[in-house]
This record gives C-alpha cells, structure tokens and sequence, in this order.
C-alpha cells in the first residue's frame, strides 16, 4: 500500500475481489424476487389536500361575504329578497343591481331589534332556518379518523408481521422452510466429533420409527457448547438442512422485552408454532442470555429473566419426545446455566464444539478457499500449521483477508505471500509503516526481538522460530517473533513450559547485556512469564518445596446463589512461600537466558544489526548464523 497518504487507483478492485470469490451462484439469480413497488405517505397527504382544494374552489357555492352596514344599505335601497335568517348569518340574494344581479350574498348577523320592522316595511320576503349539522360534524370526524386510520396501517405494514402493539406475546423467531436452510454437514468441516453425536438427532427426524420401535428415547434438548466462532450456529442448520425439517432459530436475548410476561408468552408461542410444524427444530442462541441461573441478581427486583426461563423450564418438561421437535441451543458459558436447564429430560447431551486441529484447520481452510483464485504454491496444510488456536470464523476471515490483500495488488491469484500477510494483519494487527521510531528506540526493538528469537532458537522444547520483524503493529506492538508450532499440543511438561519462560525473557537479558539499560518494551513479556510461574507453583504442582498441593481454585462467576466464595484458602505464611517460590522460578529462568546470550553474542549483534537495515528477517536466515543450517554462501548482508 502507497505511504504517502494518496489513494491508491483501485478502480478495479471490486472485479477482482468477485473473480477471486468466483462466479455467482445463478440459483441466487434465479430466485430473486423483483423490487417491490415503492409507497409512501406522502401519497395520502398529497392526496387529501388534493380533495380540499376540489371541494373548496368547485364543490362549494360561489357566496359574497358583506358587511352587515352594507347590507342595511341594499335593504333602505330594496335590492335584497329572499332573505334566510340564522342564528348567526343572514343570506340572500340581491335584485335589481346592474353590476351583480341575482348573486347570493351573506352576512353576519348582529344584535339589531328593528331588523324585522324593516324588513317589514320593504316588504322583503324572509324566512328562518335551521341547518342540521349532522354531515358536517360526521365528516368532520370521519375525514381525519380515516386519515389516521390510513397512517397507522402503513406505519404497521411496513413494521412487518409480528411488530404491532397487540403482538408483544408473539415469538421472534425466524422460520426457514425444508427448502431454505441449504446447510448441510458437507458445509461443516473441522468438528468431525460433533457432527457424529449429532447424526442421531438427524436420523430421529428423519426416521423416528426406526427409535421407537426399539423404546428408545431420543434427547430432548441438545446443548452445543463451545468457543465462539466454532460453528456451533452453522452446525444446527446443518442439522435442519440434513433432516429437511423447518428449522425456527431465534436469540435468547428476544425473548425478554421492556413489559413485564413478554418473555413468557413469546416461550408459549414459540412452543405452540413448533408443535403445529413438526417435525421441526429449535434452535436458541446465546442461550446464557436466557437461561443464566436464578438467584446470581444480587440487587433484587427485576425477574422477568426469571420469569421467562420459569416458562421454558415448564415447556421443556412438558414436551413429548414423540411429536418431533427437537431443541437445540448454543452457548459459550455454560457455567452459569441454571442447573434445572442442564438436567436429564431437557437438555439431555451436551456437545463440546472445539478448536479444530491442524487436520480440522486444513479441511476448513478448503471448505472457504473453495471459489478463491489459488496460487499452485499454496500449500492449505502449512498454512493450517501456522494458524494453531483458530476457529472456523477466523480461518474464514484470514482467506477473504487474503484475497483482498491479493486483489488490492492487482494479482490474478491469491499467493503464499499473501496468506502470510493475512496471518500477520489478523494476529497482530494492521501494519503501521508510517510510524516514525527514532533510531535509538529502532535499535532497541531490534535486540530486544533478537533476543527472544536466539532463546527461542537455543532450548530444547520451545517452538521453531518463523519470522522475527520490527514493524510496528496493532496497538502497541513494536516488533515480534512468530514462532511456528510443529504441531498441536494439549499437554505442557515442566521442561516446556520453563523453555517458553525463558524465551518470553530474552527480550529484557538482550537489553541488559548490551545497553546496560531496562525499557518498558518488556512490561507484556514479564506479565506473561508471572502468570506462567505463578500457574506452575499454585496449580501444577511444579514446585518441590510446596509439595503436591494447589492452591488456585477454579474459576468461577462472581456472584454465586451460594454467596461469595472465598479466593484463598490458604494462609498467609504459604502466601509468602508462593511468592518466594515464584520469584525464584522466575530467577533461575533469569540467568538461565543471561548464560545462552552471552554465548551468543555476536549472533545477537548480528541479527539486530541485519534487523534494523532490512526489518523483517526469516527464521532460515537465523538458523544459519547460528550454525544450525549449513549456509551454501555466506550472506552478504550480515554486519560484524
């Protein structure tokens, strides 16, 4: 990308990010509907002012208003017949005047008692009248009634069903048809346990006779548990799209709205849609939402939560496994469900959704890489073994990172180099080639980074070194080195995890040894080699002294129906053994690392030399300078 602050010509970025994506799929095409006629209320405003204006300029009488002066005027001069006394007006006809002959005149009446005599006396014909006021006053009701009538049905009908004042009790719920879901589990890769335990819930819905032949039961409720961004949302619509069964998803959050029994009533609605669809499936995100434990709001008052998980702990209970509905729900805290949730009878199995392996990792990878542009150097398994702790969504977000990256380039595939991008945007942030170091703190970031990369390079268990840069990223990331595990790991011995202490060490030995002096360029590295010191003695036991105790309890939500639990249950003189213990922990590591780089001190110069001339360096390069790879030609670029 360009620095010097201009935008780059991109003009054709769109194109290539959909020939990357591949074709569209023209079944999409196909059943697209056409746009929908477009209505607005200022149609009906336009057209009540419309009507006025008709009904005042040629609907109504053509009347002059006179004063009552002139009036009296035309009755002394006898030009005035017909007269209709009101209450409140006077209305007539004038005679006899050349400008305005027969035209209707009216007036407004006024307290005169002699009116009558004079009419009398000119002998002009008059006469009362009593106007009923029945139209005017039921127009004048049923005219804007109707306008607001015409208002508040738009207003509802652009709400949508679902959305109007008396329909708070209903659920919220999104209903796909059979045909609608199109997720199958050749969609879902990565979690190959999890779809298994799922295959029963499959085959009940599909064939449920199959079970009950046998006496069998199948679960009521299954309870998807895992990390965010597993698919444990993805996995339930595979499950509905397997099962071509109507498939009703809706968040736990939806259920709970400002009014007191909403909560309660959507839990019955939804329940009773269900039945009449059946065979179907419910699925409940983020159920903890709904479903926390009863009793964990210390402050009292508001219960509606509690209220609305009453109803459906009463509608699970009542469910008959035999009409066909299975419930599903997702959650990533399962441990502060109500327990009443996770009983046998309503959420009876619960499923683990895990990080995938390297193997789940690489079969993802495939899965989102499907409709990209691939390179033919792009090795799927590499950059699988580079991505160890990614879930699904992440993978997915690091090929379309990618494929931006590629097309942002201008290339006609997506490469290895740009795969290698992506992994360094996504882990460690955008990349800010602007910001200015001075040299001084450059050459500090540079030792520092080399530090840790020769630790890292020099013990024995801790993981190979990929990249060492000095590139500012993220928030506050000046440099880093990447290490590339060999493989998944799930267990971490003792020798392990004092390696990975004195690696996150070498950053702070590589600045004392050759400045003399400390920076706050470490404060991350020393707060992660406490809380690895501080596992080992208090929770693994790893400390001869103290013996084969823990002394960490697990952890659990602040606010338990129980109380508070205590967060020590030890006392303060083996407080002061564990801190000792840590401190020497973390000592030994200390001059440990001290004795591998004074060793290594000219590859320390070296490599943070080369670091600050050309700021990325790869680990081959380091694995050469220190003899461990056989170099074919000495580099040219090395500074003694």
């Amino acid at each position: 990308m360009p620095s010097n602050g201009k935008k780059e010509p991109d003009e054709n970025l769109k194109d290539k990010i959909r020939s990357f994506l591949g074709p569209q799929d023209p079944q999409k095409k196909k059943d697209a509907l056409p746009p929908k006629a477009h209505f607005s209320i200022w149609y009906i405003l336009i057209a009540f002012l419309l009507f006025t204006y008709l009904q005042q300029y040629f609907l109504s009488r053509k009347m002059e208003t006179i004063p009552y002066s002139q009036f009296k005027q035309y009755l002394a001069e006898g030009t005035v017949s017909k007269l209709i006394i009101s209450p409140e007006n006077i209305t007539g006809m004038l005679i006899g005047k050349e400008k305005k002959p027969g035209e209707e005149f009216t007036t407004v009446r006024v307290n005169d008692p002699d009116l009558v005599k004079d009419l009398d006396e000119h002998k002009i014909s008059y006469s009362g009248h009593y106007e009923s006021k029945f139209l005017s006053t039921a127009l004048s009701w049923i005219i804007p009634i109707g306008i607001f009538f015409l208002i508040w049905w738009f207003a509802i009908k652009k709400m949508g069903p679902g959305m109007g004042v008396m329909s708070f009790g209903k659920s919220k719920a999104k209903i796909f048809a059979e045909n609608e879901t199109r997720v199958t589990f050749v969609d879902v890769a990565g979690i190959d346990e999890a779809k298994e335990e799922l295959q029963e819930v499959v085959e009940f819905l599909s064939n449920p006779g199959r079970f009950q032949k046998l006496g069998g039961r199948i679960p009521k409720g299954v309870l998807l548990v895992g990390p965010p961004g597993t698919g444990k949302t993805l996995l339930a619509r595979a499950v509905a799209g397997e099962a071509k069964v109507p498939f009703f998803s809706i968040s736990g959050s939806e259920f709970v709205e400002m009014f007191v029994g909403v909560g309660a009533a959507r839990v019955r609605d939804l329940f009773s849609q269900a039945t009449s669809q059946a065979p179907c499936i419910i699925f409940i995100d983020e159920l903890d939402a709904l479903g926390k434990a009863r009793g964990m709001n210390v402050m009292g008052g508001h219960d509606e939560q509690e209220q609305t998980l009453n109803q459906l702990l009463v509608e699970m209970d009542g469910f008959e496994t035999n009409k066909g509905v299975i419930i599903m729900a997702a959650t990533n805290r399962p441990e502060i469900l109500d327990p009443a949730l996770l009983r046998p009878g309503r959420f009876d199995r619960q499923v683990l959704v895990d990080r995938p392996d390297i193997n789940g990792r690489e079969a993802i990878l495939k899965i989102h890489s499907k409709n990209v542009l691939l390179s033919p150097e792009v090795d799927l398994r590499k950059v699988a073994g580079r991505t160890p702790g990614f879930v699904g969504a992440d993978l997915a977000n690091l090929v379309n990172e990618a494929a931006l990256l590629a097309a942002r380039k201008n290339k006609d595939r997506v490469g290895s180099a740009d795969f290698d991008e992506a992994i360094d945007r996504v882990v460690g942030g955008l990349q800010k080639k602007n910001r200015v170091m001075n040299p001084q703190e450059k050459e500090i970031v540079a030792f520092h980074e080399s530090g840790h990369a020769i630790v890292a390079e020099s013990v024995e268990h801790a993981d190979p070194v990929h990249k060492i840069s000095i590139i500012p990223r993220g928030i506050a990331a000046l440099g880093y080195t990447q290490q590339q595990p060999t493989e998944d790991r799930y267990l971490m011995t003792r020798s392990e995890l004092l390696d990975r202490l004195a690696v996150l060490l070498g950053g702070r030995v590589a600045e004392e040894q050759v400045f003399g002096e400390i920076s706050t360029g470490a404060q991350n590295d020393l707060q992660r080699a406490t809380d690895i010191a501080r596992s080992m003695v208090t929770e693994y036991s790893m400390s001869d002294s103290l013996g084969l105790a823990t002394y960490e309890r697990p952890r659990q939500p602040m606010f338990l129906p129980q109380g508070f639990a205590p967060n020590k249950t030890y006392s303060e003189k083996k407080a002061a053994q564990i801190d000792d213990e840590v401190t020497r922990v973390i000592e030994e590591a200390h001059q440990r690392v001290r004795g591998i780089l004074s060793a290594h001190r000219n590859v320390l110069d070296n490599l943070a030399h080369l670091l600050s001339q050309e700021e990325i360096v790869q680990g081959e390069e380091l694995r050469k300078m220190l003899g461990k790879i056989p170099a074919e030609t000495s580099p040219a670029r090395l500074v003694s």
